[in-house]
């Protein structure tokens, strides 16, 4: 595969070391690299743009796109199939999910769209972007890479306080009320926990309605990275705990920590894995849930088929994609 990898959050702590792994070890392909904020006033945008700046221009551009609005996800979507379609941009070899948002510090974040954010940012958006790019994938298939977490599966997080589930009414995934009494900590880990969970699930689903429709030269995976203890995610929108774990116990102690939990390593560690992911070299034609480099089983109840189904029917209707419109069934 020599095609274009389209990379979201492609300015955040684990990208940016994919987007250099990839660029240095992978010049044949384009990277079309996605951020929120675009502009020079964002220092992790800048930060990306000095990366890209040492290699070949043309190989990376960078684009805006946010995945709290649907109508950006399908702007974004129409002009990658009409660039794919004249020739102007490679077809696609792969799709990294890596952007993420979580909230542990304040009530429920709503979108303009109405959804919950996490929820929105983590999978809805992730998944309109999905469907609708399948059929600009090259001819001889590709890979999507979407992130899970260990929160996916009760008890394995420290962080968890609420052991994660699926609600019997699925609209709460996207329209939760705030329990009470109320814990912002428990409450918001238990969303990011259900939208890692979903991701998990639609991959599953997903991969199905690929081989089924003859589209199997796409495989799909949810990837565990493992926990990144040098991660700008444990300080944003944390307590100030998590940030002092971060910063004095997790970053310090990781040598130590790994005999405890062999999944704690660094983003630059992880990018490798991702990077070698998205070109198909680690894994080739596997599907399905991955912790690390290394195929693995997701938790019971991601694997619940009849749950799977419901939750990509739900997805359909909330991303508001016409299913007439869709290349699977």
């Amino acid at each position: 595969m020599s095609g274009t990898i389209l990379i979201t959050g492609a300015n955040g702590s684990l990208a940016i070391p994919t987007v250099e792994f990839l660029l240095t070890n992978y010049p044949e392909h384009t990277l079309l690299l996605t951020v929120r904020n675009p502009g020079g006033d964002d220092i992790n945008t800048e930060k990306l743009r000095q990366t890209i700046a040492r290699f070949p221009k043309g190989k990376a551009t960078v684009r805006g796109l946010d995945l709290s609005k649907l109508t950006s996800v399908n702007t974004l979507a129409n002009e990658l199939i009409a660039e794919i379609k004249t020739g102007k941009l490679p077809a696609l070899s792969s799709i990294i999910g890596n952007a993420y948002f979580w909230n542990l510090n304040k009530d429920t974040i709503t979108t303009s769209d109405g959804y919950e954010q996490t929820f929105q940012i983590n999978h809805l958006s992730h998944a309109a972007l999905v469907l609708r790019l399948l059929g600009s994938f090259e001819r001889s298939g590709g890979r999507v890479v979407l992130f899970s977490s260990d929160a996916h599966w009760p008890g394995k997080n420290g962080l968890e306080k609420i052991p994660v589930f699926i609600p019997s009414n699925l609209d709460e995934l996207v329209f939760p009320e705030d329990k009470e009494p109320h814990d912002n900590m428990a409450q918001g880990f238990l969303k990011y926990a259900q939208s890692k969970l979903v991701v998990t699930m639609w991959v599953h689903a997903l991969n199905r309605r690929l081989q089924r429709n003859n589209m199997s030269n796409i495989t799909a995976i949810a990837v565990n990275p493992g926990n990144m203890t040098d991660s700008a995610a444990l300080r944003k929108n944390t307590p100030a705990m998590v940030q002092f774990m971060s910063k004095w116990i997790l970053g310090p102690g990781r040598p130590l920590l790994r005999f405890l939990d062999p999944t704690m390593r660094t983003t630059k560690e992880a990018a490798v894995d991702i990077a070698e992911f998205a070109t198909n070299k680690a894994s080739p034609g596997e599907m399905g849930f991955f912790t690390m480099y290394k195929k693995d089983e997701s938790s019971p109840d991601s694997q619940k088929e009849n749950v799977q189904d419901d939750l990509w029917k739900k997805t359909v209707e909330w991303c508001r994609v016409r299913e007439s419109a869709l290349p699977l069934n």
